[in-house]
């Protein structure tokens, strides 16, 4: 069992061709993102939302993990590349220890978007855990399709 490594979910992928994730801004859909252990089993083959070795709730951070904020959704197209961004997202008050993350579309029946490993394990005692993303450029951004 791991969390394989950062990854778009295949089923995604399809699932843009079918018109099934809505970034826009505004009116989009609601995207989530959940908290793993590294006993957890992640990857480009994931295809929902799973509660399996999911961080266990503690302060803000409650099962299903937090929604990433609305209207911080962000879409561009530059030099052929389309890329999405969120804001960073924080849980507080919270003991944790978290071995990656899964964002997913609670709007769609809470299918996988991407995979995030951080690497290793990643802790917080009674305080804030923080998930920050990259810059919103087309080598950086969380999601890139080119």
């Amino acid at each position: 069992m791991a969390i394989t490594t950062n990854a778009i979910a295949n089923s995604f992928k399809k699932e843009l061709l079918e018109g099934g994730h809505n970034f826009t801004q505004t009116t989009g859909n609601v995207f989530k993102l959940a908290l793993y252990t590294s006993s957890a089993t992640l990857g480009a083959s994931t295809t929902s939302f799973t509660t399996d070795n999911q961080v266990t709730a503690s302060g803000q951070y409650v099962d299903g993990g937090g929604k990433l904020a609305v209207g911080s959704q962000q879409t561009s197209v530059a030099s052929g590349t389309a890329i999405v961004d969120f804001a960073d997202r924080s849980f507080t008050g919270v003991t944790i220890t978290a071995r990656g993350a899964l964002i997913y579309n609670t709007s769609n029946s809470n299918t996988a978007v991407c995979v995030l490993d951080f690497g290793g394990d990643k802790t917080a005692t009674a305080g804030t855990f923080t998930i920050q993303f990259p810059a919103f450029t087309t080598s950086a951004a969380i999601l890139r399709i080119s």
